[in-house]
């Protein structure tokens, strides 16, 4: 068997392994990278790159399987639904692939695997479209504007619809090309070392053929490009000697949107994999911190790259957040909330998320944010700080939940001019000018001192995933 061949077909099992199991994405693809990690980065970077672009992409490349196919995509066999999907993908975004290979491939593949049938469907679907693919159809753009973003962005309608709603059309283009776009990998220097000595690790690993860019945002956080990702961030100079790590900058921005000092009691409750935890710590310095989740594998994890990364005022307990800890109560000078949410804001790095959740199952969410959130202002002491924060891009999970902290719970609001980079609060000034522009009004009613107290970070506004922060001192 040719290596293509083989790639190609493990492209395949992986996609219908997705499709039939329903593990998530992310997982599955790295655990079938590290099966290969023998072969060539070349080999390697194709079936990533294949993988990842059919799930990405898979409304939109359903439309014109649609548009071109006598048999709908829904009727498909799983195998031959797979098997378009991620041909069609070729054709249109892999142009170092001549379109009559792809075709000829995706024949073979059709027939190994008992469909010999099906050799002349297959061929002549998809050597139409490479014939038309400079023109291929796609809804009105303004007669049909939900059905349009729908496609061209691979974005659910249902979704698209929330999103117009809360922000209009421009700031909706731009939402869902942010998410759209190739995410560089975020990295994160230990916050204590000096420019320096962070300069002299990045030119370790720029002598290793990567591009590293500094954070606008924060100085300690690099944005890495070009490199091979699917190798892992171990292979990185500095990341074994714990001097980096893997961190979103929306991340690293809410420890610093708390404000953490000098010997401060940190609990961070949901805390896995660690990353605000281990910040936290390095902030709080002679202080100490507590980090919390419910597993012992997400802790497990927790306390790995605390070792990785050295940090020596960490503590870590299994433990629901949900559950009230009587013994902590007013205890803590801050607490982290980064709470179980609907994950909208990191579709760019976790493709399938968009296909997985339902209006049914943010409403749940809401209701256990809700739950958590009511146990933990708890351990807040009388002037201390609650850090609230999801990865998420909904209102009733975010702004709506700073109504539920004020309202319900007597939390007080507290302005992150003082905590967050000025280059931060510039996009958000931005974003909330575009929407008075556009007309629209916060889905959630916040006053002015509540909407100080809180921020919305956008893909395609912001060098960041779509994130939440919000900061309240306990009365």
């Amino acid at each position: 068997m040719k290596k293509a061949d083989n790639i190609r077909e493990i492209v395949l099992n992986t996609l219908l392994a997705l499709e039939q199991e329903g593990d998530y994405s992310h997982k599955l693809i790295k655990a079938v990278l590290d099966k290969y990690s023998y072969w060539e980065e070349r080999d390697r970077a194709f079936l990533k790159r294949v993988t990842e672009g059919t799930l990405e992409r898979q409304l939109e490349l359903d439309y014109y399987l649609n548009s071109y196919s006598r048999v709908s995509v829904g009727k498909m066999r799983p195998l031959i639904r797979c098997l378009m999907r991620m041909s069609v993908y070729q054709i249109l975004y892999m142009d170092g692939i001549p379109d009559s290979a792809v075709c000829n491939e995706a024949c073979k593949l059709a027939a190994k695997r008992g469909f010999q049938s099906l050799k002349g469907y297959v061929n002549g679907v998809l050597r139409k479209i490479s014939r038309e693919k400079e023109q291929l159809p796609l809804p009105d753009e303004n007669g049909e504007t939900v059905q349009y973003f729908s496609v061209k962005y691979s974005m659910p309608e249902w979704l698209v619809e929330l999103w117009l709603g809360e922000y209009g059309w421009k700031i909706t283009a731009t939402l869902l090309r942010g998410l759209m776009e190739i995410h560089p990998v975020s990295m994160r220097f230990v916050s204590t070392l000096s420019q320096t000595e962070r300069e002299s690790w990045c030119e370790r690993i720029r002598k290793q053929g990567a591009e590293l860019t500094q954070s606008r945002y924060l100085p300690y956080v690099y944005f890495l490009r070009q490199w091979g990702a699917w190798e892992g961030p171990a292979a990185l100079p500095g990341f074994e000697d714990g001097m980096c790590t893997v961190q979103d900058v929306s991340s690293a921005l809410a420890v610093e949107a708390a404000g953490i000092k000098m010997g401060d009691f940190v609990m961070d409750v949901c805390a896995a994999p660690g990353g605000k935890s281990i910040l936290a710590g390095e902030k709080a310095g002679t202080g100490r911190v507590l980090a919390r989740d419910i597993s012992e594998a997400k802790v497990t994890l927790i306390e790995e790259n605390i070792r990785r990364m050295k940090g020596k005022n960490i503590e870590t307990e299994v433990f629901d957040a949900a559950q009230f800890c009587p013994g902590l109560e007013g205890k803590a000078d801050v607490v982290l909330l980064d709470v179980p949410c609907s994950g909208l804001g990191v579709i760019g790095k976790k493709r399938d998320i968009k296909y997985r959740i339902t209006k049914e199952k943010m409403e749940g969410l809401c209701r256990l944010q809700k739950q958590i959130a009511r146990t933990c202002a708890g351990y807040v002491k009388s002037g201390g700080i609650l850090l609230y924060s999801t990865c998420t891009i909904h209102s009733e999970e975010n702004e709506g939940m700073v109504r539920f902290f004020i309202d319900e719970l007597g939390m007080e609001p507290v302005s992150l001019e003082e905590t967050l980079p000025e280059a931060v609060l510039a996009q958000k000034k931005l974003l909330e000018a575009d929407l008075r522009s556009a007309g629209k009004a916060p889905m959630v009613k916040l006053t002015e001192e509540e909407s100080a107290a809180c921020i919305q970070l956008l893909p395609g506004y912001m060098e960041a995933d779509g994130f939440f922060i919000a900061r309240f001192r306990r009365r």
